[in-house]
């Protein structure tokens, strides 16, 4: 069986990190990601989590408005609230976070600030 999402979108929020009691990292963020042409065209706001290292990742790099490339896998998790009722969410939990767009095609919307330069993979390196 497989279950793989590859979905590349701009981040409608800063990161959120938190950790776990455990002192695992797990950062949400959601992606608006656009589909269809002209009068058909749309955009699904896509929840994402991400954990460890990837979360940290994440959440330094990645601002609300910034283009990612997020590779995952679909999943839906349920949990019922105080008055009983069970509550579903489906979200993809991401296994790898890339950069979607170059320093120059930042600049140009307005978001040149904070701005991380890429190897190939899609990795931070220093200028």
């Amino acid at each position: 069986m497989l279950n793989k999402v590859i979905l590349m979108g701009r981040l409608t929020r800063d990161p959120e990190l938190r950790y776990t009691g455990s002192g695992t990292a797990v950062a949400n963020f959601s992606l608006a990601v656009e589909s269809g042409y002209g009068d058909s065209k749309k955009t699904d706001f896509i929840n994402c989590v991400a954990w460890s290292k990837t979360a940290e990742f994440a959440n330094k790099y990645f601002t609300k408005g910034a283009m990612a490339i997020v590779a995952g896998r679909l999943t839906t998790r349920s949990w019922r609230d105080n008055s009983g009722k069970t509550n579903y969410v489906t979200e993809v939990t991401a296994e790898e976070v890339k950069f979607g767009e170059t320093k120059r095609s930042r600049e140009s919307v307005g978001m040149g600030d904070g701005f991380v330069p890429v190897d190939d993979d899609g990795y931070p390196w220093e200028q």
